[in-house]
């Protein structure tokens, strides 16, 4: 194969994403990360869009092996964080001028359909801000009562598109649900987004092209795809973390096969390489995800160990991101940044 041949093309076969994620040269991977970044600019413009994330709970009713918040983990601090302080925090990011509001949780059933169709409600009292919610698999009931009270984006990760590795590391669940769930989200009117880890045990480079492609048949709105960090108190602490240069490959590729979704540089990638989100940003991301979650709760949402800004204070971290973005030459969007795939009625 040729690589000018490959990246000139509207459409990739899987055999040459396999091939685009198997790049070693560094002169290729050069072109492809460029490539990646014109047609960013082509598709998305040069804005760059914040999403404030709350870590509304840390608890979870899930065991998957990766995940340092998972059930068996006792040695982690929980927390649930009140309706008046997930709201205040909600207030205090659209004074930032962020206009998407990320309420994320392991799954919680304490956090039920009646409380987080409240909370949507308050925030959308005073705000047209966007919301969405990364909460995990929860009822069919539950994402209408929630899309009902105003919610508009849904973010549920794949993580795998191999079903023997998907049932190897959530014992509780199946990859036909997830994507089932995926595809009802979509239909009821969400804009979804989705994704997987990058370097999890036994996944293959073919393992990843079946990924991204996954990402296209289900035309979402956002790919989110970081790094794996292993996590203490975990089946897989001692394994090895995912490699930032094949997330870049990865997000670069995304953004040739994707076109017009919102791809995040993650927090993931920027914990293993100091200027991760700058890379991410130069070879396709468009998107950066500033966690908002006040102290004392946001040290404990150890998803993995080491994330980085965690310590800062939340309101100075995102303006530490903002300036980091601003020094590429890039903008910092002050709009809701929905879909690109749909068409809003103007106001």
């Amino acid at each position: 194969m040729k690589l000018e041949e490959i990246l000139n093309k509207e459409n990739y076969s899987r055999d040459e994403i396999i091939y685009l994620l198997n790049l070693k040269n560094p002169e290729e991977m050069q072109k492809l990360y460029k490539h990646a970044d014109e047609v960013r600019k082509r598709y998305c413009g040069d804005e760059v869009h914040m999403r404030g994330i709350i870590e509304i709970s840390n608890y979870c009713e899930q065991n998957c092996l990766y995940c340092g918040l998972r059930e068996d983990n006792i040695s982690l601090e929980r927390f649930r964080m009140s309706v008046e302080e997930i709201i205040e925090t909600a207030n205090q990011i659209t004074k930032l001028g962020i206009f998407t509001i990320v309420l994320q949780s392991g799954e919680d059933s304490e956090f039920d359909a009646d409380f987080i169709s409240h909370i949507i409600f308050s925030i959308k009292q005073k705000s047209n801000a966007a919301i969405t919610l990364s909460l995990g698999e929860r009822g069919f009931d539950e994402y209408r009562a929630w899309k009902i009270a105003g919610a508009d984006r849904y973010l549920l990760k794949h993580e795998t598109s191999n079903k023997k590795l998907y049932s190897l590391y959530h014992s509780k669940q199946k990859l036909i649900d997830r994507i089932n769930h995926i595809k009802f989200l979509k239909r009821i009117g969400y804009q979804v987004g989705s994704g997987n880890m990058i370097g999890l045990p036994m996944q293959t480079i073919e393992d990843i092209a079946d990924d991204i492609l996954l990402c296209k048949e289900l035309d979402l709105d956002m790919a989110a795809f970081g790094p794996f960090i292993p996590s203490p108190n975990t089946p897989y602490h001692s394994k090895n973390a995912g490699s930032p240069e094949l997330t870049l490959k990865v997000t670069a590729v995304l953004r040739l096969v994707l076109k017009n979704v919102h791809i995040p540089a993650t927090t993931a990638l920027d914990t293993l390489d100091q200027l991760g989100r700058e890379k991410g940003l130069n070879v396709g991301a468009n998107v950066i995800m500033p966690d908002l979650t006040p102290h004392p709760y946001r040290d404990n949402y150890q998803i993995y160990p080491g994330k980085r800004g965690v310590a800062d204070d939340p309101v100075e971290s995102a303006l530490k991101l903002q300036r980091r973005v601003e020094a590429l030459g890039r903008k910092i969007s002050f709009s809701r940044g929905d879909s690109m795939k749909i068409v809003l009625p103007a106001l």
